[in-house]
C-alpha cells in the first residue's frame, strides 16, 4: 500500500476518494488540493436551492471539516497543483515540490466562455461555483432583468429560479429546442411549455453576437430580433473538462484524460476521476465523458479501491437529474441512436417517462414526476433488457410488472 496520496481537486470525486480511502483502512497520509477556498461541496444545488437562498453553505459541503481533522487529511484549499514531474513523482504547489506515491486528478471541468464583444461587462456572470453564485444573487431582485444565455440544465434551472423571484427572464437559444443534446423533442416542447407557464420569453434559434454596455444596464445583441435589455446576464453553454494540467505531464488526453475501467491513467501512478475522465463502460460498450455526481463519487471510489489494491472495475449506467420548479427530471442510460421512443403517462398531468429503444431494447428512460419508472429502468437498462415498447406505454400495466416480464439482454 502507497505512503502517501495526492488528490488535485476538492470536488465530489476528489471527497469520494478520501472517504473510500480512509473507510477501506488506508492509513499513509493524504493530501487535498483545491483552487477554491472551501471544503469539498456539491454541485447542484448551486442552481438551484443555493441559488434561491434556501441551502446554507454547510449544508453544501460533502462532509464537516471535522471529518477532514479526525482523519489526517491535508486541506491545501484556495490554491491548485501548477506541476507534475511524473519522474519525480512531485507535484508543484504554492511553489514547493510534494511527493506522492500515488496521485489522483480529480479536476473536474470548467464552464465554455463567451469569446463575444462585451465578453467582460461586469453585468455578465457564469455559475460553476459558491462564488459565482454569489456574485448573482444580490442582483436577483423583483423587477430585475435577466437574460439567460443558453438553454441547457443549469440555464433552465437559473431561470426558473428567478422568474419565480419576481425578475423578468429571456432565454436565448441558438438551437431549436430546449436540451437539444439530450433530451427527446416531445420533452423540449413539454419544458418549453412550462417555463414559458411560469413566465419565462424565449429566443430559440437565436445566437449572441455581442453584449453591449449601456446607461445603467446592458443590451444583448442577438443573430435575431432586437437586442435585450437586461440587468443581468447568466451565460450556460456547456462546460469543458479541465485536463491541462495532464496535459502538460504527458499524460494521454482525449476528449478528457484518458483512464481504464479501474481510472488509471497512462502512468500507473496516477489515477483520474469525475467530470474530466474518459473511460470505457462495458454494459455501454463504448468509452465516454460525463458530467455528473454519479459518475464522480462512483469513479472517485473506484480510483481510491484500486489504490487500496482492491480493484473493482467501474462499468455503471449513467444517471442524472434536473429541478426546474416542481418538476422533477430523472434520466438514465444514454438516448443516442434510439429508434423508437414511447412515452409512459400524461404530460399535461405533469408525471410521465420517455423510454427509448433500439429495437426492442431499452436504453434510456427520462422521467418526470416518476420515480417508479427510473428507479426500475436503471436495472433494466444495466442487463440490456428487451421489453415491448407497446407494454411498456400502456399505464393500465403497473411498471413493475412490465420490468418482472422483461427478456434479458
Amino acid at each position: 500500500m502507497p505512503d502517501k496520496v495526492i488528490i488535485a481537486g476538492a470536488g465530489q470525486a476528489a471527497a469520494q476518494a478520501v472517504i473510500t480511502l480512509r473507510h477501506g483502512g488506508f492509513t499513509g497520509g493524504i493530501l487535498l488540493v483545491g483552487e477554491e477556498p472551501y471544503l469539498p461541496y456539491q454541485r447542484p444545488p448551486l442552481s438551484k436551492k443555493y441559488l434561491a437562498g434556501e441551502m446554507e453553505l454547510e449544508r453544501l459541503h460533502l462532509r464537516p471539516e471535522s471529518f477532514y481533522v479526525d482523519h489526517g487529511v491535508q486541506l491545501h484549499l484556495g490554491t491548485r497543483v501548477e506541476a507534475i514531474d511524473r519522474s519525480r513523482r512531485t507535484v508543484r504547489v504554492d511553489g514547493a515540490d510534494l511527493g506522492y506515491d500515488r496521485l489522483v486528478l480529480a479536476t473536474g471541468s470548467h464552464v465554455r466562455r463567451l469569446a463575444i464583444p462585451g465578453h467582460d461587462v461586469p453585468q455578465l456572470h457564469y455559475l460553476r461555483t459558491i462564488d459565482d453564485v454569489r456574485g448573482i444573487q444580490p442582483q436577483l431582485r423583483a423587477g430585475q432583468r435577466l437574460v439567460v444565455i443558453g438553454g441547457g440544465y443549469v440555464g433552465l434551472e437559473v431561470a426558473a429560479v428567478a422568474v419565480q423571484a419576481g425578475l423578468a427572464v429571456t432565454v436565448v437559444e441558438i438551437a431549436d429546442r430546449l436540451m437539444a443534446r439530450a433530451v427527446a423533442p416531445l420533452l423540449s416542447q413539454f419544458y418549453l411549455k412550462a417555463h414559458q407557464a411560469a413566465g419565462v420569453a424565449f429566443r430559440l434559434q437565436t445566437g449572441v453576437t455581442g453584449i453591449r454596455r449601456a446607461a445603467g444596464h446592458v443590451e444583448v445583441q442577438c443573430t435575431a430580433g432586437a437586442a435585450l435589455a437586461a440587468d443581468l446576464v447568466v451565460v450556460g453553454v456547456g462546460i469543458l473538462p479541465t485536463t491541462a494540467l495532464a496535459a502538460a505531464a504527458g499524460l494521454e488526453v482525449d476528449n478528457g484524460i484518458v483512464v481504464d475501467e479501474l481510472c488509471r491513467t497512462s502512468d500507473p501512478h496516477i489515477y483520474a476521476a469525475g467530470d474530466c475522465t474518459s473511460h470505457p463502460n462495458a454494459l455501454l460498450g463504448r468509452r465516454l465523458r460525463l458530467e455528473s455526481v454519479h459518475n464522480a463519487q462512483e469513479q472517485g471510489k473506484t480510483a481510491a479501491l484500486a489504490i487500496l489494491g482492491q480493484p473493482e472495475p467501474y462499468a455503471q449506467i449513467p444517471w442524472f437529474w434536473s429541478d426546474q420548479y416542481d418538476l422533477k427530471l430523472q434520466m438514465t442510460g444514454i438516448a443516442e441512436d434510439y429508434t423508437t421512443m414511447v412515452v409512459r403517462g400524461d404530460p399535461d398531468k405533469r408525471a410521465f417517462a420517455a423510454c427509448y429503444f433500439t429495437g426492442e431494447q431499452l436504453i434510456a428512460v427520462h422521467a418526470v414526476n416518476s420515480p417508479r419508472e427510473f428507479m426500475l429502468s436503471k436495472k433494466l437498462i444495466a442487463q440490456g433488457a428487451r421489453l415491448d415498447p407497446a407494454l411498456v406505454a400502456d399505464t393500465a400495466i403497473p411498471f413493475k410488472d412490465i420490468a418482472a416480464s422483461a427478456s434479458p439482454g
